[in-house]
């Protein structure tokens, strides 16, 4: 029931929000930030209905970590689609998540996505990997976060993978905060008994923000491995 609750739900809310991509499309002409936040708060809505016909109620901490005052990167870790559903309703500012390029292939869903600054990151093109980055370096700098899980795709193991070389580009380019995101339990809600939607614990972590130019020389020249010690620390703290 909780799956077909789910994506009845989706489905319906793709269709009927379309005449609402209209209205903002003429809106943000006049108020681009304003018509953002609308949308932002319209897709948070939609994911916690989501959240609800789950049952899950994550057990979240660190929410004052997150720097209200400032675009920030987002660094978490990837178990399944619930990590972005239970995540997203948790930010205050405009946010942009990084996604694997299939989801532009999906009906409906990319138009939400693009209004909301998430970027398409085609892995196997280089070229194409690098304009995306590119895009969400100029997002950050414009006041917008990016969420992104530098390990590329999701563990099948429940481990931390290793990061893709450049995905903290956004941050060493802008010097913006980087918040870790340790995740866990969003791989049993549905993932590991697909097509089922079940009722998991799930604990979300967002831990202390790290500001690149504040650390050591050594720490900013091997960033990626720094931060990548720091959300495995989290991810210890959670199974604990």
């Amino acid at each position: 029931m909780r799956t077909i609750l789910s994506v009845l739900f989706l489905v319906i809310y793709l269709v009927l929000s379309l005449p609402i991509q209209g209205i903002l499309w003429i809106y943000q002409k006049k108020n681009q930030v304003k018509a953002d936040y609308i949308s932002l708060r319209i897709v948070q809505w939609g994911f916690r209905v989501i959240q609800f016909f789950s049952g899950v109620k994550p057990e979240i901490k660190g929410l004052e970590n997150i720097p209200n005052d400032e675009a920030c990167l987002f660094v978490g870790n990837h178990l399944g689609f619930f990590d972005v559903i239970l995540t997203y309703p948790l930010m205050e500012r405009r946010t942009g998540y990084i996604a694997k390029k299939e989801f532009e292939k999906t009906p409906l869903l990319p138009i939400w996505m693009r209004r909301l600054y998430c970027i398409f990151l085609d892995r196997s093109n280089p070229k194409e990997g690098l304009k995306g980055i590119l895009d969400a370096i100029s997002h950050v700098k414009n006041g917008i976060s990016i969420f992104i899980y530098p390990e590329g795709t999701r563990s099948k193991n429940g481990e931390l993978g290793e990061f893709k070389a450049g995905a903290l580009k956004i941050a060493q380019k802008t010097n913006c905060p980087i918040v870790p995101v340790a995740v866990t339990g969003t791989d049993d809600v549905f993932e590991n008994h697909l097509p089922w939607i079940k009722k998991r614990p799930v604990q979300i972590t967002f831990g202390k923000p790290i500001y690149p130019d504040a650390l050591e020389a050594e720490e900013k020249k091997h960033l990626s491995d720094y931060v990548h010690h720091q959300l495995e620390d989290y991810l210890r703290e959670q199974r604990s």
